[in-house]
């Protein structure tokens, strides 16, 4: 298998964690990609994004949470997406909220950092503000629930804190919710969050 990958992306990294938990890192291997730069991504991916998986059977698969079911499909452990049932519905729900941050918070990067300064809108980096603290303030009064989980919604939820963090270092997410910034402390030292860690 070939994961179109990018070190900033936070999406590309969800899913090198997932390869890594499952156990699956060794048979894939890891294309550098810039979505940004000349780039033949589109036969892979015709949204022009990374990730991008081709299978061994030659498919494509785009993007983060169909990549990342497809590869928990892949492995004889505990699947990191439940299969059925109120869990499954749960993860799902949590993946997506934690997606939706990242998502905010890529609109913001994009309008502060790669839109001309004369054409950026205030208004809509203030939208994808209050989003992104809406969701942290919903992720702070549920992750006392997560126990020891480290399923899909978990891993999504790492990748957006530390985008947050790699990002937007001035803008502290921890201030005022001190159950979340706990539950990141305990797991930003697992082994596939360390070796995927974003770099520029």
């Amino acid at each position: 298998m070939k994961l179109r990958t990018s070190p900033t992306s936070p999406y590309a990294r969800k899913c090198v964690i997932v390869a890594l938990e499952t156990g699956l890192a060794d048979r894939i291997e890891m294309v550098p990609t810039s979505p940004f730069g000349e780039t033949d991504l589109p036969k892979d991916n015709p949204l022009g994004k990374v990730p991008a998986l081709i299978t061994d059977g030659g498919e494509s698969l785009f993007d983060s949470p169909v990549i990342c079911e497809y590869l928990d499909s892949l492995h004889d452990g505990q699947r990191l997406v439940p299969a059925s049932g109120g869990a499954r519905w749960a993860q799902l729900r949590l993946e997506a909220l934690a997606d939706g941050i990242l998502d905010a918070a890529v609109a913001k990067r994009i309008e502060t950092a790669m839109r001309p300064e004369d054409k950026r809108w205030p208004g809509w980096v203030e939208r994808q503000d209050k989003a992104v603290v809406r969701s942290l303030d919903v992720l702070e009064e549920e992750c006392s629930g997560w126990g020891a989980d480290f399923l899909i919604g978990q891993i999504a939820v790492i990748t957006a804190l530390d985008y947050l963090d790699f990002r937007f270092k001035d803008e502290p997410w921890r201030t005022g919710r001190p159950r979340l910034s706990g539950w990141y402390a305990g797991f930003a030292q697992r082994s596939s969050v360390v070796q995927s860690a974003p770099r520029e």
